[in-house]
């Protein structure tokens, strides 16, 4: 019988328990995961499960890392998000969020494209720390993620995102996600990459400052291949700013709808 022991596949004998499995392989491991669940409770293993053994507060080594990494996956999950790429226009405070959300999931590749630098009132709502003001946002974000997630190949382009770049930036993206501040901006983008790449999802956002509540960021199917997040109608403006709680919430709709594109799923 076959299943796979810390992503690696193995033979077993048939009607071997979990815990015997962690006795003969980890006797060490005080935390076993069974397809993406932990298990307290010892169970016959069955063909093509996958299996995690993991002792409490241990460094692993860089080549059981990954696998670690992605012991709480659904079976499966993590090899298709491993071979997809996503382009992120913008990395403020919806894309910074977008991207440590996808790198953590552990999405193979990211596209991130952005002009600007880390200033002190980005750090209200964007994924940066205060050692990192003045820094291109792109490098920075970079080198968040390598932090984060050092399986994931990032891209950084410090341009500004204009109709004649975009298909250099993004022809590689399978799902581009739209993170940008200004309406004339995010407009440009979903009409000029619609247009050059009608087959490629984009996922966008508007409608999400302040603190209204956190049920009216919703995620809709716009048109054929547009996805929006947000409620719409609540822009950035004198007495209303943008806050990291509801502009996090719209951030991880944005993540968990390219996600569910990545997989095959709706997102609505």
């Amino acid at each position: 019988m076959i299943i796979f022991l810390n992503e690696k596949p193995i033979a077993i004998d048939d009607k071997l328990t979990l815990f015997q499995l962690r006795d003969r392989f980890k006797p060490t491991a005080d935390i076993l995961v069974r397809n993406g669940f932990p298990a307290s409770n010892d169970v016959v293993v069955e063909e093509a499960d996958h299996i995690t053994l993991i002792r409490r507060g241990e460094k692993p080594p860089a080549e059981e890392l990954e696998a670690l990494m992605i012991a709480r996956h659904t079976p499966g999950v993590h090899k298709k998000l491993k071979a997809s790429c996503v382009g992120i226009a913008g990395v403020g405070g919806l894309g910074s969020a977008i991207a440590v959300a996808l790198g953590r999931i552990g999405v193979g590749r990211l596209i991130l494209v952005d002009y600007d630098v880390v200033e002190p009132s980005n750090l209200n709502r964007q994924q940066f720390f205060i050692d990192q003001i003045g820094e291109p946002k792109t490098e920075a974000m970079k080198a968040n993620l390598k932090r984060i997630n050092p399986f994931v190949e990032v891209e950084s382009h410090q341009v500004f995102v204009t109709p004649e770049n975009i298909p250099d930036l993004f022809d590689q993206a399978d799902v581009l996600a739209e993170a940008f501040d200004g309406a004339d901006q995010k407009a440009m983008l979903i009409e000029e990459f619609l247009s050059r790449f009608p087959k490629i999802p984009l996922v966008a956002a508007s409608g999400i400052a302040g603190y209204a509540p956190s049920n009216t960021i919703t995620t809709r199917h716009a048109t054929k291949n547009l996805y929006l997040v947000g409620d719409g109608k609540t822009a950035a403006r004198p007495g209303e700013g943008l806050m990291a709680p509801r502009v996090g919430i719209a951030a991880h709709h944005q993540a968990n709808a390219i996600i569910r594109l990545l997989l095959g799923e709706k997102p609505e």
